[in-house]
């Protein structure tokens, strides 16, 4: 079983940065893609951005210019770095793993 546990949500103010972390450990085999999804109160989960095993990364309109997603070293931790925040981005950030679903999420609030 595969755990993924992320961190790096927080409290900020409108233009700021955050940077996510997420690590999947436990029976961890192989690069798979890894992604980040958020849900905002009362709306549906969202796709925020992904990396495929192979590097590529793809990025919801949304995120385009603002957001860059990037692996660690070990292949198994990945990053969302969110720039220019805005309020809308308030939301819980979700780190998913293909075959392996999701984490706890993190609470991101952009808020002055």
């Amino acid at each position: 079983q595969v755990q993924l546990v992320e961190s790096g949500g927080g409290l900020v103010q409108p233009g700021g940065s955050l940077r996510l972390s997420c690590t999947a450990s436990g029976s961890v085999f192989g690069i798979r893609s890894m992604g980040w999804y958020r849900q905002a109160p009362g709306k549906q989960r969202e796709f925020v951005a992904q990396i495929s095993s192979g590097g590529t990364k793809n990025y919801a309109d949304s995120a385009k210019g603002r957001f860059t997603i990037s692996r660690g070293g070990d292949k198994n931790t990945v990053y969302l770095q969110m720039n220019s925040l805005k309020p809308e981005d308030t939301a819980v950030y979700y780190c998913w793993r293909q075959w392996d679903g999701w984490g706890q999420g993190t609470q991101v609030t952009v808020s002055s």
